[in-house]
Formats: structure tokens, sequence, C-alpha cells
């Protein structure tokens, strides 16, 4: 059976996560919002 206290405290995370978190926080981030204010300024013009 696991012990998920001593799993716990040998848990190291990745590196490849950390660096493709702080890839992805680095980004320009468009959201659904932004999409559709676009849109439909697209659509008056």
């Amino acid at each position: 059976m696991l012990d998920f206290e001593e799993e716990l405290k040998n848990f190291q995370p990745s590196k490849e996560i950390d660096e493709t978190g702080e890839t992805a926080s680095k980004r320009n981030k468009t959201d659904l919002v932004d999409i559709m204010m676009q849109l439909l300024k697209e659509q008056e013009e």
C-alpha cells in the first residue's frame, strides 16, 4: 500500500512543468470576451 505522506515528502516537480507554466504566463492571453468584442467591432465597420 502507498504511504502518501512519504510520497509527498519525496515529490519533486519536473522541470518541464515549471518551464511550461512560465511560458504560458508570459504569453498574451486573449479570452472569449476579447474575441467577441473584436467580432462586434468588425461587424460595425
